[in-house]
């Protein structure tokens, strides 16, 4: 619980002060926002993750197995396409709060997000030092 709680507030400082280095992202908006972003960011990643991995799901069952064939590559290469789809649901869902512009600016945007989730997690400490 803890974790999330650090997370959604390291995220919120992201939306705050890093992402609108970002040529082509725009955040509205104070602390409060910011955290209702984080955590709407955090929701849509999750739903966009979920509709993925339904939609490969149906097409290798659909195609007995052979979409994997480019299914596989595809998630192995294209892991940060999926935050920067969350990054402009939440822009589009949100554009009194939040503006992005374009493909490139969500996909630098969603690469930020994505290594603070990483950190924040706990699974990169685990690897990094050895602990159990």
């Amino acid at each position: 619980m803890m974790r999330l709680l650090v997370q959604i507030f390291l995220s919120a400082l992201a939306f705050i002060y890093i992402l609108p280095l970002i040529n082509g992202i725009s955040v509205h908006g104070g602390l409060g926002a910011a955290i209702g972003m984080a955590i709407f960011f955090g929701l849509m990643v999750f739903v966009v993750d979920v509709l993925a991995v339904a939609f490969s799901a149906f097409l290798a069952v659909g195609t007995l197995g052979l979409a994997l064939l480019w299914l596989i590559p595809i998630w192995v290469l294209g892991f940060w396409v999926l935050p920067a789809v969350a990054l402009l649901l939440v822009s589009n869902l949100m554009p009194s709060y939040l503006t992005v512009h374009g493909w490139i600016p969500a996909i630098f945007g969603s690469l930020v997000l994505m290594v603070i989730s990483m950190v924040t997690s706990g699974s990169m400490h685990k690897t990094v030092l050895g602990s159990k």
